[in-house]
């Protein structure tokens, strides 16, 4: 196959100030036309280790953030487009971006900082780069909009965590300005407060209604070579516990993934193989292993990172030592019953109409499948009761017979 070549890549970074913090455009062209750009004040709060304790450094994206030629990229040659921000001594921002051909988002937030930045890690207690990776990101939009997020957001990776601000991103751009049309964060969604009532007239906030089961939705992840490398089709049911704001207390909540809504992005590996889920406000990820010695694959990690309106703070739980959905490799996974998979003891996730295979697809097609034990319950029940009927049936008929043998018998002719 022919592999067009393109003009570098040229990378534009600016400088702003954005009210008392400092706000850095990243601009990745290439050629004449602009692939991301990001408006954004970013702060990092970092936990190290010293000879005596453990610390807590904090810094902002200075002024001589610059984006890094050789990482960053608008996506060719089967590569995801990437945004590389360096800054300080040897430090690192990046953020990966997929799409659907409807929805984009950032598949992942990469940080790298330098331990033997002894200005900014005093006394650590090692040196060298360290670098922690997140898939719970929670930025996604429409193709062709722009992003808005003014509120600060959160992302945690390993030991750190960066604090957006005054975001407006795009990736995928049509053009070379970020678009008018813009989709807004759910923090930045304003709510109404309801007018105080007496204590007389209060009465508790009606119990949301449980929403039904979930749409099933098809969902890929693609190689470099653009082949189909992951498949699943099932519908997802998160039951999530978290502080309400509204209610002032713990609340459980269903909430129903919605495919059409839905961002999939991902990667595929020998060994291992993850699917990630991004809807607004709401980033859902899986990792599934393989078993060489039985030939086997399993779910092995699901992570759920949610902002939801009524939330204090968003809501994050994971789970890596997990054994579900086992089967064999060369075969898809199916499974119609409803499951549940418990991931923490304020998540568990239900599924319905399930069918995957996270490894050996072949021509964007499921293989043979393999039923869960639930499914292969549900067609053993009615062959069991239907055969201990007929047993049941049988035993009465042949004691009814045996009596009337037993009756003639005691009439007999002596």
């Amino acid at each position: 196959m022919e592999v067009l070549k393109r003009p570098a890549p040229v990378f534009i970074v600016f400088l702003g100030v954005l009210g008392c913090s400092q706000a850095v455009t990243l601009e990745v062209k290439e050629g004449n036309s602009t692939c991301i750009k990001a408006q954004l004040s970013a702060l990092l709060l970092i936990t190290y280790t010293t000879s005596s304790s453990t610390r807590n450094v904090s810094t902002s994206l200075p002024d001589s953030t610059a984006v890094d030629a050789a990482s960053s990229s608008c996506g060719a040659a089967g590569r995801p487009p990437w945004l590389v921000a360096v800054f300080g001594s040897g430090h690192a921002l990046g953020l990966s971006f997929s799409t659907n051909g409807s929805f984009y988002g950032v598949t992942n937030l990469t940080l790298q900082y330098n331990l033997s930045d002894a200005a900014l890690f005093p006394g650590a207690n090692g040196s060298g780069v360290v670098t922690v990776v997140s898939a719970s990101v929670g930025i996604w939009a429409p193709i062709n909009t722009t992003y808005r997020c003014v509120s600060p957001t959160t992302i945690r990776a390993g030991g750190a965590a960066v604090t957006f601000s005054a975001v407006r991103l795009e990736a995928y751009m049509p053009g070379n300005d970020l678009s008018p049309a813009e989709s807004v964060c759910v923090a930045d969604q304003s709510t109404t407060a309801a007018p105080p009532t007496s204590a007389s007239t209060t009465t508790g906030a009606p119990a949301p209604t449980p929403p039904g089961p979930p749409e099933a939705g098809t969902f890929s992840v693609r190689n470099a070579s653009g082949a189909v490398c992951l498949l699943a089709k099932m519908g997802l049911q998160l039951h999530v516990s978290y502080a309400s704001r509204s209610q002032n207390k713990t609340v459980e909540e269903l909430f129903n993934v919605a495919p059409n809504l839905t961002a999939s992005s991902g990667s595929c590996g020998g060994s291992s193989a993850t699917l990630v889920l991004t809807q607004q406000g709401t980033t859902l990820s899986f990792t599934f292993s393989t078993t060489s010695a039985a030939n086997k694959y399993h779910l092995s990690g699901i992570t759920l990172w949610a902002n939801w309106t009524d939330m204090r703070a968003p809501f994050s739980a994971s789970n890596t030592s997990l054994d579900y959905l086992r089967a064999t490799l060369g075969r898809s996974y199916v499974c119609n019953t409803e499951q549940t998979l418990l991931v923490a003891p304020d998540f568990s996730l239900n599924t319905f109409g399930l069918q995957l295979q996270p490894f050996a697809v072949s021509s964007s097609q499921f293989a043979a499948a393999e039923e869960c034990l639930l499914d292969l319950d549900q067609t053993l029940i009615p062959i069991i009761v239907g055969a201990a009927l007929g047993a049941l049936v049988l035993i009465v008929l042949m004691a009814y017979l045996l009596g009337r043998k037993r009756s003639h018998a005691g009439y007999q002719t002596i």
